[in-house]
């Protein structure tokens, strides 16, 4: 696997190695200790999740508060998306800074997301399957986030506003400036 760094301290790119052939591809997705020889970092995943979705669905930008709070491993079985992970650990110097991935079926990218991230992707192939890991189990009293279209993130979607399809709970998030602290 090749580990390609991202503006974000932590946040790193994981392009693996695939294995071409005339039946098709091989690799191998994740091997912790693989992960933990490139990266450095000793990371536990306790829970895989997996969504569908259809050209212009915006999921996010998520994130889970406290002891909950969860470092993702993503990646793209089907289609393409544009995924952006938010530095939200006060301390650090790229907090409130952005970076977006485009993470497809084709390129095999994973994007590793840590403790103290919120996480959004958007579909920009027809439909697309999503999956990630996470080090930490879902709580929804913990659930948090941030409005995916926050002028302070200046995130780009890449598709007009007319083309999202965002759900209500997800248009209701607050705004950078507007939030509590998320406790990172």
């Amino acid at each position: 696997m090749t580990i390609i760094p991202t503006p974000l301290a932590d946040c790193i790119v994981i392009v693996p190695r695939v294995f071409n052939d005339d039946r098709g591809y091989f690799y191998e997705s994740f091997n912790e200790k693989a992960f933990t020889e490139a990266t450095g970092k000793t990371v536990h995943f306790v829970q895989d999740n997996q969504s569908f979705s259809a050209r212009g669905v915006l999921r996010g930008l998520h994130l889970q508060k406290g002891e909950y709070a969860q470092s993702k491993l993503v990646r793209v079985v089907q289609g393409e998306v544009l995924d952006v992970a938010v530095d939200l650990r006060k301390a650090s110097a790229t907090y409130g800074q952005h970076y977006a991935a485009k993470l497809s079926a084709e390129n095999h990218h994973q994007l590793f997301i840590p403790k103290g991230f919120a996480h959004g992707f958007i579909v920009l192939s027809e439909n697309a399957i999503f999956q990630y890991k996470c080090d930490n189990y879902y709580n929804k009293q913990s659930e948090s986030g941030l409005h995916y279209a926050d002028p302070a993130l200046d995130i780009n979607w890449e598709l007009n506003a007319d083309e999202l399809i965002v759900n209500d709970k997800d248009k209701e998030l607050p705004f950078l400036k507007d939030a509590a602290d998320f406790g990172f």
